[in-house]
Formats: C-alpha cells, structure tokens, sequence
C-alpha cells in the first residue's frame, strides 16, 4: 500500500473506530473518573508525543485536567523517575514499542498509579505494561510515515475526552469528522499545484496557536522527514518573541488558522508577514481573513469545530508533505535513515 492509499485511508479508519472502540473508551472513561487523578502525565515520542500536545490542550480546556508531558529520559538513563502520587499516567504510541515510554508506564504501576495506553497493537510491551488501553484500530500502516495512525490517536484522545464530559453534542460532532476529512482530502489538487510552485523549498516555518500547535509540529515532522524541508515550528505567540527575524522576502510560511478564540490573533500575524515582510503564506483555514493574506489558500470545511480540528488540518498537511516531496523527485516512500519503528532507551 502507497503512502497516498494510507492517506486517503483515513475516513474509512475513523469511521471503524468510532463504531467499534466507542464502549471500550465510554468503559474506561469510567474507570478513569473513579481514580479521580488530580492531574494526567502523557509519555509520547515523535508522532505521539503531538498526539500529547493536542490532549493537553483538549483535556485541560474542555475536562480541566492538568496535563503534564513526560520527559522520559528522567526515567531511563537519569533513573531518577518524579514522584507521580494523585496522577494518572498515559503512554501513546502507535507501535507500542518504544522502551523508553514502556518505562514510563512501569515505573507509574510500580508506584501504584493508574496508567492508560493509547495504541496500535493491544499486544505490545505498552499496551501490556497498562491498566486500561484504548486500541486507535488503524490497521497495518506500512509506510514510514504515520498518517492514519496520527490522526486516529488523535481521534482516541477527543473520543475520551468527550466520554470524560458525557457531551452529548462532542459526540455528535465526533461523528461527523470521517466526513470533515473526507472533505479536507478534496484539496488535494489545490495542494499538488501549491507543492510544484514551491518545488524549490528548503527551508520554512510552521505557526499555529492552542490545539493546532500540535499540528505545527506534525506538519514541520512530515516535511522534515518525506521532503526533507529544514521546517521549524512555533506557536504564533513565540514566533514574534525572536524567530520572526528570519522572515524576509519571499521567505515561505505554512499557518494553520483554524476559527476560534486564537485566530484572530494569528490572522495579525499573517497580515504582517504578508503585507509587511512579503512573506510567501500557504494558509490552511475555515476563516476568510485569514485566507485573505494567502499566497497559497487551503480552505477547511467551514463548520469544522475547534475542539477537533486538529484531526481535519492533518490531512493537508499530509498531502503537502506527500506531493512536495514528489515534486523534489524524492521517493516518499524509502525516507533516508528511518525505519517504521524506532526504539528508544
């Protein structure tokens, strides 16, 4: 199966989650209320740990569950783990076997805290080191790249999320997002004519704010390793406290500006950098200012809910990655030096 297969596998994938995983994360929604954690820790490496940032925004915003990211290495060549009483902790993985966050998830039960496991295989060493796992169902993914894989994690984390609050409106909503991607994969010919102009790319920033800085950092991940685009990232916020002074002329920015409480503020950014830095913008958003200011516009579906954005704004990002790449003459489908699994101590 081609990485493009795997892309446009991911309606079909979510619509299988959402119907066959939706008791087991009700059931251990359940199980989470009645250990009442006072705070949730989230181990995650490469792809999931975005999957971490975006439960950090989501479940603090809409459960008001502190969340805390993991720095696993504390726990492996430090070997001097943080005390973890009155929290939880979540390991995410889609492979389920890197050791260093398998580590995470031991040390927490040795200290007789409840941990969670959000995967790919329901019999790897972290779904086995869990208390509860929640299975994303995305089936075999054999390119390198995670697409489906990211963003029915993602889809794991808002389902949870959702049973946490007992919404019945979230999950109405969740039910529409196979939909919403659906639509979002209709920009692809858009995309494959943005990724032959911008052929020549090397270097580019990634800005997004609130739940869509995690698809920053997905976004510069997939460029980085499929077309191998020097792509830094930065909440819109941190990007004018010093990095904006790499924008000059012409100097390409990909801005995710998604409606909702931070897009007018990155809708002020993209104003300047195009009109006064002359940057060059491709813009994927739902908001028509913001698509204003594009050199590049990717237009979202307009009633796409900001909770669960994030899951939607993946997919061009994936497609950009995928046909950049193409346009580069690079084989997306053998990155140099990467394997599928990569095992950490």
């Amino acid at each position: 199966m081609t990485l493009r297969e795997e892309i446009f596998q991911q309606p079909d994938v979510l619509r299988g989650l959402l119907a066959s995983q939706s008791a087991v994360i009700d059931e251990a929604a359940a199980w989470l209320r009645r250990q009442a954690p006072s705070y949730l820790y989230i181990a995650g490496r490469g792809t999931s740990h975005h999957v971490a940032l975006y439960a950090g925004y989501l479940w603090g915003i809409v459960n008001r569950l502190p969340v805390a990211m993991a720095a696993p290495s504390i726990f492996g060549p430090y070997a001097s783990p943080p005390l973890l009483e009155h929290g939880a902790v979540v390991g995410i993985s889609q492979s389920g076997q890197s050791p260093d966050i398998v580590g995470v998830l031991t040390e927490a039960r040795r200290q007789q805290r409840p941990t969670l496991a959000i995967v790919n295989d329901t019999t790897s060493p972290l779904a086995r080191a869990a208390d509860a796992v929640l299975d994303i169902r995305a089936g075999n993914e054999q390119e390198v790249a995670a697409t489906k894989t990211y963003t029915a994690s993602l889809m794991a984390v808002a389902m949870l999320s959702a049973a946490l609050s007992d919404d019945a409106r979230a999950r109405d909503q969740l039910a529409a997002v196979p939909d919403l991607v659906e639509q979002a994969l209709l920009l692809e010919d858009a995309v494959i004519a943005a990724a032959e102009r911008m052929s020549a790319l090397e270097r580019c920033v990634v800005v997004g704010r609130g739940y869509n800085y995690a698809t920053t950092h997905e976004c510069s991940l997939k460029l980085k390793e499929l077309a191998y685009v020097v792509a830094e990232r930065y909440s819109a916020a941190d990007f004018r406290h010093g990095p904006i002074a790499m924008v000059a002329r012409d100097f390409p920015v990909v801005a995710v500006a998604v409606r909702g409480p931070v897009c007018a503020d990155l809708t002020s950014l993209l104003d300047r950098l195009r009109n006064d830095l002359g940057a060059e913008l491709m813009v994927i958003s739902n908001d028509s200012a913001a698509l204003a200011h594009a050199t590049h516009p990717l237009q979202l579906p307009a009633d796409l809910p900001e909770w669960l954005n994030p899951i939607v704004t993946a997919i061009p990002c994936q497609l950009f990655a995928f046909h950049l790449t193409r346009a580069k003459g690079i084989d997306p489908h053998a990155p140099r030096g990467l394997q599928k699994v990569t095992r950490t101590e």
